[in-house]
């Protein structure tokens, strides 16, 4: 009896000397198709690992920041994770192409503590169509921290492919304004090969590996944290985020983030699945944060006429101002932007007539401005009227009294957490004048147009103009529009400025003109800038203008019908009880696209195509298994409305 009750005093024993249980660390979204491993390594650094259908997507990739006063990598040990929490939110976007988004998401919190006890904690949502996490540091703190680095990698297999956008070399380029996100795309390279420019790649970033499509960027990005990009890491074998160029900054602000704490990081998120999954996700505004200004009423989107684009500067003119408001009106088309000097060019007086006419013809005025300081030497004027708070308050107040509906503002000057700041308040201030807002010379919008429903669109894209500058360009479009669906334009409004008809100058098109009807449906954007100018419109047939009076910017649904990065692409878009389905060819050859097309409820349509003699339009009619087979040019395409 004494040995036996020994015996069970020494399990007791044993038993409570155990470890305790360990943490399980996969995290899974509701449907049980995507998984997230989350650990620490042998040095105690913090690592996760994403797979989609038990396939592994990204093999071990880091986690952490590294603060001023603080180490949030090394020696790291979790000390929870929670349990899921179901996530849920809807919202209403005022233009792009889904108008009211439900999100749901398992959300699930990994605690961390350093050596000294200090503590991180990492938000993973896992939704449907991807994984989205952001750091937050819990404590409280009365003076600014600052980070110096961000760990994260994402670490694909070694079969894996990308589509990246370069990033520029800062205070390069004309007037010393890059970097803007405007390089031509690397496609289908190897995820090690180094930027050709040597500053990383841009977001949004695609990827395949395993027959699994990937796109990576980030959303939520505030005033308390800079814009950053990927770079490949050779000592980790992976693309880590990382932090601007020095000189990306509003002039002596900060470059890298820094805030009081509490305080939360941008959302770093990974969609994945097919093309489908990708073209079709809002992961960027779901993450996004809500909108803060409550009158909405100014609010309105629609296509714009502009003749700078392929006028240029001369024509910034009273006269010709008053003929493109006649185009806008004769086309249903609610805008009309004056680019740069117009100051100086037409003058405040003047603008209010150009105003008080264009208004008699239901168009608004939208005016350009120079947001620079000293951070670039670019002449155009409206300049350095936006810099501070109480001149962007007298400056919008007079465009109040001028009759002006918004504002162009071009040549900002990085990602730095400064500059950052400068759009944030330009927005706010601009809301608070009821003023819509098109940033170009930009960077990437991360979802902005949730948090300020008054931002239209932003360019960060080598657009229509730089097709008009030089040669190369124009013979690059097709492929590089054929890109954008699947990057660039995914989450977020585009100015790309689409669609010459007719001629260019100086340039020869590559591009039908039934690839070029096609973009302005293909493209997104809040306030659609149109190239073509009323010359060149005239020369279209009937059907072509009316098919150009009835192009929405807020969809109520968005699908994916078929297509590749780079090589060609066909989208669909519902408004109403219209479906506008087009598509373009960005390769030199001949191609007959299959279309399913079995989410139409309706059999009639309308397709316009490139014919022997110009544009040609014809009844479709569906057959039983709404199947559709449409021949398309080299560098063609087709707009079809059902």
């Amino acid at each position: 009896m004494k040995k036996l009750t020994f015996l069970l005093f020494g399990l007791f024993v044993l038993n409570a000397c155990k470890e305790p249980p360990t943490i399980n660390h996969n995290l899974t979204n509701a449907e049980n198709t995507i998984s997230v491993h989350v650990n620490v390594n042998a040095n105690n650094q913090p690592f996760y690992q994403v797979y989609y259908n038990n396939t592994m997507v990204l093999d071990s990739s880091a986690l952490g920041i590294i603060r001023e006063d603080a180490n949030f990598y090394d020696n790291l040990k979790i000390t929870a994770i929670s349990e899921p929490k179901l996530i849920t939110d809807t919202y209403s976007l005022f233009h792009g192409k889904q108008k009211d988004i439900t999100y749901t998401a398992q959300q699930y919190t990994v605690h961390l503590e350093n050596e000294t006890g200090e503590q991180l904690e990492i938000d993973f949502n896992l939704s449907e169509d991807g994984v989205a996490f952001q750091y937050h540091f819990p404590e409280t703190s009365t003076d600014i921290k600052h980070i110096t680095e961000e760990k994260t990698s994402y670490n694909f297999t070694k079969n894996s492919r990308a589509w990246l956008q370069p990033m520029s070399k800062a205070k390069t380029g004309w007037s010393n304004t890059n970097p803007s996100y405007e390089e031509h795309y690397k496609m289908n390279i190897p995820v090690s090969e180094s930027s050709p420019i040597g500053e990383g790649w841009v977001y949004p970033a695609l990827f395949n590996s395993n027959a699994i499509w990937t796109l990576i960027s980030e959303t939520g990005l505030d005033n308390t944290y800079c814009g950053t990009r990927l770079k490949y890491n050779p000592q980790s074998e992976a693309l880590q985020v990382t932090f601007p160029q020095k000189e990306e900054i509003f002039p002596n602000g900060a470059l890298n983030p820094e805030s009081k704490l509490p305080w939360s990081t941008p959302w770093r998120i990974i969609t994945m699945g097919n093309l489908n999954t990708i073209t079709e996700s809002t992961l960027g505004t779901d993450l996004a944060k809500p909108a803060i200004n409550t009158d909405t009423s100014f609010i309105k989107g629609g296509l714009a006429s502009w003749s700078w684009v392929l006028l240029k500067d001369d024509f910034i003119t009273y006269e010709t101002t008053k003929r493109f408001i006649d185009y806008s009106a004769s086309m249903h088309w609610p805008y009309c932007l004056i680019d740069v000097d117009w100051d100086t060019k037409i003058g405040d007086e003047k603008i209010k007539e150009l105003a008080t006419y264009a208004q008699s013809k239901d168009v608004k005025l939208l005016v350009w401005y120079n947001s620079s300081g000293s951070w670039n030497t670019t002449p155009y004027t409206p300049k350095s009227k936006l810099l501070t708070k109480d001149s962007r308050a007298h400056e919008f107040k007079k465009l109040n009294d001028l009759g002006v509906a918004g504002v162009k503002i071009d040549f900002f000057g990085g990602d730095g957490q400064s500059m950052i700041a400068y759009y944030h308040d330009i927005l706010q201030d601009a809301a608070k004048h009821n003023l819509l807002v098109n940033f170009h010379g930009c960077t990437l919008p991360r979802g902005w147009q949730r948090t300020y429903p008054n931002l239209m669109t932003m360019e960060a894209i080598m657009g229509e103009e730089f097709v008009t500058f030089v040669q190369d360009n124009a013979d690059a479009q097709p492929s590089h529009c054929a890109m954008l669906p699947f990057t660039r334009n995914v989450f977020d409004p585009m100015d790309f400025t689409p669609m010459v008809l007719d001629t260019i100058p100086n340039i020869k098109r590559v591009t039908t003109p039934a690839f070029e009807l096609a973009l302005p449906v293909l493209f997104t954007s809040g306030v659609q800038h149109i190239a073509e100018i009323p010359e060149g419109m005239k020369k279209q047939p009937e059907f072509v203008i009316s098919y150009l009076q009835d192009i929405p910017t807020l969809w109520d649904a968005s699908k994916f019908v078929s297509g590749y990065p780079g090589k060609d692409v066909v989208m669909a878009r519902k408004k109403g009880k219209n479906w506008f389905v087009v598509g373009i060819n960005g390769e030199a050859e001949t191609k007959t696209l299959n279309l399913d097309l079995s989410f139409i409820e309706a059999s009639n349509g309308l397709l316009i195509t490139d014919g022997p003699d110009g544009l040609e339009q014809q009844q479709i009619d569906l057959n039983t298994n709404k199947t559709l087979n449409i021949t398309v040019k080299p560098y063609g395409g087709f707009t079809l409305k059902f």
